[in-house]
């Protein structure tokens, strides 16, 4: 271990390990990150008002820190594992804070979307380091309930992030977010310096950098023309031809990674049913749930007129939903096999998507109450058995695989979502918006986006002009909410065709022959 004991340390007596600081600066740190995703949706109202961002850089503002988190996660779990996570924690959660507190001062939204940018990079190396220094230092006897909380953390920080955010809001503006990255980030930033040891898996494999290199162009290049697409059209020779490349660049990465000797991430393992079934649920289900709370928490400021802290509290019947079911669900597997509930709950999930698809600027909150409930209900039924099918399809040394593939499917699915979500309803607000009575200024500002022509609208006295705002931003939320709900009907078909043939024997969820790095894996998630 050139000179290093398992924690790191030089040879001979290492320091005594106080695992519950550990505990709670790795998950301070993971809290950070995760929170990150969805809080700054709270605040877009906002931005687009301070910043005059379009519904355009609204989602590149977004979807930045997501598609750079899930191109680089790969690749920052590598470096971290081969030269130390306790090294990836601190770098990571010093350029988060120090960006974040950039972040402050911008009034720029290209700035605003290179600078989140930049906070992905950061994340990819925080987020596995946290749960890899877990496994690596807590005594085996301690790990299921030290990735248990892990698993608790990841799970409640994304909505505990709205809450917070919302509650800032209330005080400040959007900048009171990036202030809270700061202080997040900097007490974890301590925390890890006093309390973390280092532990690393030094070896001499040569790393996949083409790999790496080819992954951030190929979903750069695809989420960029993704997102693009309604300022050139969706038929445009522009945006063919970018998603196109895109897909080629991830089509020479899987031949390139068939024939590297240590690839960042086997193809051959997609061969495996169960395996391929868990990555494609968990990618279509983040996909409809972050495009979810990117649409949803526009419609709820900008079309209801509710304050960013109303707004938070409004989509807490998903979680409430979703908790009782993520306890249900693992129980329903070993009971009658991972197939039905997995099956169920996607088709809850699309259930919901639906059924909020008819919501416009005059809908009741509980036709909103109505969708969020089976959405978080199969939200929590299908994750458990998603997770598991990844970790209980590969054998203990590739456990450490099984983690990434889950982070990967989760973050590619939010950035793709948020996206593709995005820009469809971006497309229907513009197409259903007439501005063909008012000024071309006037027209170009409404266009684009709703806060946009909200605050237009307002200052010249054209209340006409904001309400066709608002009932054209209902028109894209419908196309955006009815795009998620297939995508998760397309998740739900293809897992029940993948696992038509697994008996209840070989089921992913209370299988008696999983390891215990698969029961820790399935903790985690």
């Amino acid at each position: 271990m050139n000179g290093l004991t398992s924690s790191g340390h030089p040879d001979g007596p290492a320091p005594a390990v106080r695992h519950g600081a550990v505990l709670l600066v790795t998950c301070l740190a993971l809290a950070t990150v995760v929170s990150a995703m969805a809080s700054l949706n709270v605040a877009l109202p906002g931005i687009a008002r301070d910043t005059h961002a379009d519904q355009t850089q609204l989602s590149w503002i977004i979807d930045a820190y997501s598609l750079v988190f899930a191109a680089l996660l790969l690749l920052a779990a590598t470096l971290g594992d081969r030269f130390g996570r306790r090294k990836a924690l601190l770098g990571g959660l010093a350029t988060f804070a120090g960006v974040s507190l950039a972040a402050t001062f911008t009034t720029d939204p290209v700035v605003l979307i290179a600078l989140r940018g930049v906070l992905g990079v950061a994340a990819a190396f925080i987020m596995p380091a946290t749960l890899s220094t877990i496994t690596s230092t807590f005594p085996r006897a301690q790990q299921a309930r030290a990735v248990s909380i892990w698993a608790a953390v990841a799970g409640a920080s994304a909505v505990l992030g709205l809450l917070a955010s919302g509650a800032a809001l209330e005080l400040w503006s959007w900048r009171s977010l990036f202030w809270l990255n700061v202080v997040l980030a900097g007490v974890a930033l301590i925390g890890t310096y006093r309390f973390v040891p280092e532990s690393a898996q030094p070896d001499n494999r040569r790393i996949d950098v083409v790999g790496a290199v080819l992954t951030v162009l190929g979903l750069g290049v695809l989420v960029f023309s993704v997102i693009q697409a309604p300022e050139h059209g969706w038929g445009s020779p522009r945006t063919l031809v970018g998603i196109a490349a895109g897909l080629v660049v991830l089509g020479v990465f899987v031949a390139w990674e068939l024939r590297h000797p240590h690839p960042l991430l086997d193809p051959r393992l997609f061969r495996r049913m169960p395996f391929a079934a868990g990555s494609l649920s968990i990618t279509l289900q983040f996909f409809a749930f972050f495009g979810f709370i990117f649409v949803v928490m526009q419609y709820l400021q900008l079309v209801r007129g509710d304050s960013a802290l109303v707004a938070a509290v409004s989509v807490l019947p998903m979680s409430a939903a979703m908790i009782p079911s993520a306890r249900l669900s693992p129980r329903l597997v070993a009971r009658r096999g991972a197939r039905g509930p997995w099956t169920v709950g996607l088709i809850l999930v699309a259930t919901g998507l639906f059924v909020m698809a008819r919501l416009d600027a005059d809908s009741s909150y509980w036709l909103l109450v109505s969708g969020l409930v089976p959405l978080g209900a199969g939200m929590g039924l299908a994750m458990a058995p998603a997770t598991a099918a990844i970790t209980d399809a590969l054998p203990s040394h590739l456990q450490n695989v099984g983690s990434a593939v889950n982070d990967l499917s989760r973050e590619l699915g939010g950035a793709l979502g948020i996206a593709v979500l995005g820009s469809v309803l971006s497309a229907g607000y513009r197409s259903h918006l007439d501005v063909g009575a008012v000024p071309a200024p006037v027209a170009d500002a409404a266009r684009s986006s709703l806060a946009a022509a909200a605050q237009v609208g307002q200052s010249t006295g054209n209340l006409s002009l904001v309400d066709q705002a608002r009932d054209a931003f209902a028109s894209g939320m419908h196309l955006a909410m009815v795009s998620g709900g297939v995508a998760a009907l397309v998740a739900a078909v293809v897992v029940a065709l993948l696992l038509r043939r697994t008996a209840k024997s070989r089921t992913v969820a209370g299988h008696p022959q999983a390891d215990a790095a698969g029961q820790a894996a399935r903790s985690a998630r």
